[in-house]
């Protein structure tokens, strides 16, 4: 089954998790480019020529193939800022975070359209590969899933062509600067037999599968004249999104055993990360809903169930408003951070033609309206996690204190001035706690 073909049983399943969503008004989180790469081919001691500056010889950086050549160490990923920590009196800046669940190309080729937005726009992403979809259906039985059957997905696998077009993407978008998290594998959603019944130990052998799906695809397809992946996958690793934002406690105590360095698997409001077992909190957000009386969750999916209910495909005379409602709601999100506390917004999304590929339409417009402000930085999970390990401890404490919307009432040059940290803001409760 392509990847295309998989995201009808994601959608069942989605949906289905998605009912009780509609009745509390907020939702459950449901979960063209080409990188012309050729095969890499290394020169002497394992060397790949690089293009260096005008009038120099040119420069030698390392690839050193892993395992069977799935993947490669190809030297630092390039396109990545150098973050400092932030003066006395100094203005943060305001960061956004765009994702992608289950990142997968496929007939829709919405994963390179990103791509080519992002490149336009100056804005790096996140995008979440499920495991599966580097797995041909015919090896479907190497993936043990835990408390299921061998061989069971709930967003089934691919064929060779998607993993051939996956494969290309993921190549292309880490070249550029992006990051490639996990979505871990079968996308099971649900209180029977879900991933939120999982154990620590459950999710140490999914993440594991994962990783094996990524560093062995080669293998798996029989597609060895391809190229690498050109990075080490268990240190480009760091973080992930579970399925329907289900099971977190426990993959939080995994995930921590692994070293990884943030998840965004929760539900938050607008306001500074903390850490949470050793990871960087940076989960999904609370964010208005124009014309409505509450907020919904920062996702493409939980705008849907908001508006449509159980159907993907609504009235076609409400696509456009549908989109507008989440452009304008994100862009509000968006105002009241970048004019109030500074803290990231985080959005996540998912390649798929809801309501008329409305949501995507809203991504992009999105993309456009905020990307391009001063002080703004349109970035990866990843590079969020290295500016806030950054930073002083005592100021992101003092960030913290600052509630949704909220702008120092002195000004940020008083307000982050050398001093000891002021004491907690009251919490806010959520939308769904109201």
């Amino acid at each position: 089954m392509t990847v295309a073909g998989t995201r009808n049983t994601v959608r069942r399943r989605t949906l289905a998790a998605g009912a009780l969503a509609v009745a509390l008004a907020v939702g459950l989180a449901g979960c063209s480019g080409s990188d012309g790469a050729a095969p890499v081919k290394e020169g002497p001691a394992g060397q790949t020529p690089e293009k260096g500056a005008a009038g120099a010889a040119p420069k030698k950086s390392p690839v050193r193939l892993i395992g069977d050549g799935s993947t490669a160490y190809t030297g630092a990923q390039p396109h990545q800022p150098t973050w400092k920590r932030l003066k006395p009196g100094e203005k943060p800046p305001q960061f956004v975070v765009f994702s992608w669940d289950g990142a997968g190309e496929d007939s829709q080729k919405l994963f390179s359209h990103f791509r080519t937005v992002g490149k336009k726009y100056n804005a790096k992403m996140t995008y979440f590969l499920s495991g599966v979809y580097l797995l041909p259906e015919g090896k479907s039985q190497l993936y043990k899933p835990p408390q299921h059957a061998p061989g069971s997905s709930d967003i089934g696998f691919n064929d060779t062509e998607g993993i051939r077009a996956t494969v290309r993407e993921l190549r292309g978008a880490w070249q550029e600067g992006n990051e490639v998290g996990t979505h871990f594998n079968g996308h099971f959603c649900g209180p029977e037999s879900g991933v939120g019944n999982w154990s620590v130990e459950d999710w140490m052998s999914e993440i594991a599968q994962a990783k094996s799906f990524v560093k062995n695809w080669r293998t798996n397809t029989g597609l060895t004249a391809e190229a690498p992946l050109p990075f080490d996958y268990d240190k480009e690793l760091i973080g992930a999104r579970t399925p329907c934002l289900e099971g977190r406690k426990n993959f939080v105590q995994a995930a921590s055993r692994l070293g990884f360095r943030y998840d965004t698997s929760g539900v938050n409001n607008q306001i500074w990360p903390k850490k949470d077992q050793g990871l960087w909190d940076l989960s999904m957000q609370l964010v208005p809903v124009p014309g409505r009386a509450f907020e919904t969750l920062s996702m493409d999916y939980n705008f849907m169930v908001n508006q449509s209910g159980k159907t993907t495909q609504g009235a076609r005379s409400m696509h456009q408003y549908w989109g507008n409602q989440m452009r304008d709601g994100l862009v509000q999100a968006f105002e009241r951070a970048y004019n109030g506390n500074r803290a990231p917004l985080i959005i996540g999304n998912h390649f798929e033609s809801w309501n008329g590929g409305t949501y995507m339409r809203a991504i992009e417009e999105t993309i456009a309206t905020v990307c391009v402000k001063q002080e703004v930085h349109c970035v990866t999970f990843r590079q969020l996690a290295d500016w806030l390990d950054a930073q002083d401890p005592q100021v992101l404490a003092k960030l913290r204190t600052l509630k949704v919307g909220q702008a120092p009432a002195g000004g940020w040059k008083s307000f982050l001035a050398a001093g000891p940290p002021a004491a907690p803001a009251p919490a806010v409760k959520r939308a769904e706690e109201r």
